[in-house]
């Protein structure tokens, strides 16, 4: 959805949070600066994210194509039906945890559905759900609104 931010943004009034704007305040309040990236591969692959994350200061690593080419397949084979396979768990981790043998000091859980297959309690190596992220950024821009108006 994202990719087109800027023609929601220029159509509407009133302020939008871009994913990846959000996902970088969160990165540079963690003090991460190295991350990995999972998502679809329009998003691992396309400038829409990791570009303004990039631009931004962040370094992003990617997962070899392969592991790319899973990741993928697991959202929109697995996660889209509410399927959560071990053997998917336990390679989202592995590349996690590739990630980390990198130097990355977090990984982004770049997808709606990522986050019904691994969490923070899987994993010693910080995640960045930006589901979560968004949202918070909506209810922070709404509060703000709110505030500027006096109520």
């Amino acid at each position: 959805m994202h990719r087109c931010f800027d023609a929601v943004q220029s159509a509407v009034s009133v302020p939008v949070a871009h994913i990846a704007d959000a996902t970088l305040k969160a990165l540079k309040n963690a003090g991460v600066a190295k991350v990995g990236l999972l998502g679809t591969v329009y998003t691992m692959t396309q400038d829409f994210y990791k570009s303004r994350l990039i631009e931004g200061g962040a370094e992003v690593l990617l997962p070899n194509a392969g592991d790319m080419t899973e990741v993928n397949r697991v959202i929109f084979e697995e996660l889209c039906y509410g399927k959560i396979a071990p053997s998917s768990k336990a390679n989202f981790l592995r590349i996690i945890e590739d990630f980390r043998s990198r130097g990355a000091q977090g990984a982004i859980l770049g997808c709606t559905e990522i986050g019904m297959l691994v969490s923070q309690a899987d994993t010693d190596m910080r995640l960045f759900d930006t589901t979560q992220i968004h949202i918070d950024a909506a209810v922070e821009a709404a509060l703000s609104i709110l505030n500027q108006n006096g109520r």
